[in-house]
């Protein structure tokens, strides 16, 4: 559905965007991450056609953003980080506005009701935008994204500035919306992209750096080799015990508590280690209550991504 190949950004000496390439199969919900200036925002720019590269393509359900912009805009939905409201617009005027821009074709009526009903704007549909909260602009503004049925939703900090209830209510939106609809989501809110996304694209100083699973990047981050292990006994005797096994790379305490002490560890990809570990531990008569691979948080993939030099 989306395909962006080396995709090159250059403004003078300063390269914004370093030979991109990544797509998005229809019907996924992809986050996008990165710190700032990563790149995040200019890539969605030059998707959605308001702004143009140095080199590369984008490519829209098969249309070239640049060579066919009428065709791919008709299948893109964009919301900006700020959404771009007239306040001084009831909302039915503003999506009717939306409406003629988009030339879209649907019965006008039936299409915004179904919209409305979606976005959980109906019952404000008579206000001015000047006088709703900050939570259903939020809504309005994902309304017009669903103007003409795009299948394609470009969402870019969709929950920035709402409170808790806000952002759940977005969240769950969003999901329903990924059910009809290929989306991309960018987010600062890393727990946000992990609860709704089934990929998350990384970038950092231009540069693509990865593109998978937030499991597959746990496990490419761990290769397997490292272990949560909390077992019965002084921290001190668990830990002397952990060293001596020849398998074990690297030992560190965790935390103590109740006559128990959890520590990581690290093994050799030896297949024996955690049968090693097992009768260790067994032989100094220090039970083993807990063992499991350490999984790492989206928050330390990220960290691991945009700290490499």
């Amino acid at each position: 559905m989306i395909k962006v190949q080396n995709l090159t950004k250059k403004y003078g000496a300063n390269i914004a965007l370093d030979d991109v390439s990544f797509s998005v199969k229809s019907g996924e919900i992809a986050g996008f991450l990165g710190p700032n200036g990563a790149g995040k925002t200019t890539t969605m720019n030059i998707m959605t056609g308001y702004l143009s590269s140095t080199s590369g393509t984008v490519t829209i359900d098969g249309y070239d953003i640049l060579d066919q912009p009428t065709e791919a805009k008709k299948k893109i939905g964009y919301l900006p980080e700020v959404p771009p409201l007239y306040p001084d617009m009831t909302v039915d005027e503003y999506l009717g506005f939306i409406y003629e821009l988009k030339r879209a074709t649907q019965k006008m009526e039936a299409h915004f009701n179904e919209i409305c009903e979606l976005t959980g704007i109906a019952a404000v549909r008579g206000r001015l935008i000047k006088n709703l909260s900050k939570g259903y602009r939020q809504r309005v503004g994902i309304a017009q994204t669903l103007v003409g049925n795009p299948p394609v939703l470009i969402l870019d900090e969709p929950t920035v500035g709402l409170d808790p209830k806000q952002i759940i209510e977005v969240r769950s939106l969003i999901k329903k919306l990924g059910k009809k609809h290929t989306v991309i989501l960018s987010s600062h809110i890393l727990s946000e992209v992990q609860a709704i996304c089934d990929r998350i694209i990384v970038l950092n100083n231009g540069r693509l750096v990865a593109d998978s699973t937030s499991q597959s990047l746990s496990d490419k981050l761990t290769d397997g080799n490292s272990l949560i292990i909390r077992a019965v006994g002084k921290a001190g005797d668990i830990q002397a015990a952990l060293n001596a096994v020849k398998t074990v790379k690297r030992c560190e305490k965790l935390s103590e508590k109740d006559g128990s002490a959890e520590f990581s560890v690290t093994i050799s990809s030896a297949g024996s280690a955690r049968q090693d570990i097992f009768y260790a531990m067994a032989a100094k008569k220090l039970p083993i209550i807990e063992m499991r691979q350490r999984e790492y948080s989206l928050e330390d993939i990220f960290l691991s991504l945009v700290d490499r030099k």
